[in-house]
């Protein structure tokens, strides 16, 4: 059986909910939008619910793409390929993930809905 695409996000972080539905016309059927905040979410094999919480994660089919770099890999599936390209460039790929990484511990640290219970 082939490997399905896979993308985690959390639902209950309204800035990601608002890009997911935005998206989500784009993205389905190719890719499996998977809520982390639900309640019977199970984080995948060899990842914990805090990891995922903490950057977004896009499984391919192959590779968990984490990060900036998931960013990129579903915005290609959802069409936008050549922002997923220009960003890619090297030197703005790299000045991207420095961005997100930032917004991604702020977003951490500072938002009720990043909290494991």
């Amino acid at each position: 059986m082939t490997a399905h695409a896979q993308l985690y996000y959390d639902a209950s972080c309204g800035l990601c909910q608002r890009e997911i539905e935005h998206l989500r016309p784009r993205l389905e059927p190719q890719v499996e939008l998977v809520d982390i905040s639900a309640n019977d979410f199970e984080p995948p094999l060899g990842y914990t619910l805090e990891d995922l919480l903490t950057r977004i994660h896009y499984f391919d089919g192959h590779t968990m793409q984490i990060g900036f770099n998931a960013t990129l890999a579903y915005w290609r599936i959802a069409g936008m390929k050549k922002t997923a390209t220009l960003l890619g460039l090297p030197g703005i790929s790299h000045m991207g993930n420095l961005v997100y990484n930032l917004w991604a511990q702020w977003r951490r640290k500072n938002s009720s809905s990043c909290k494991i219970n």
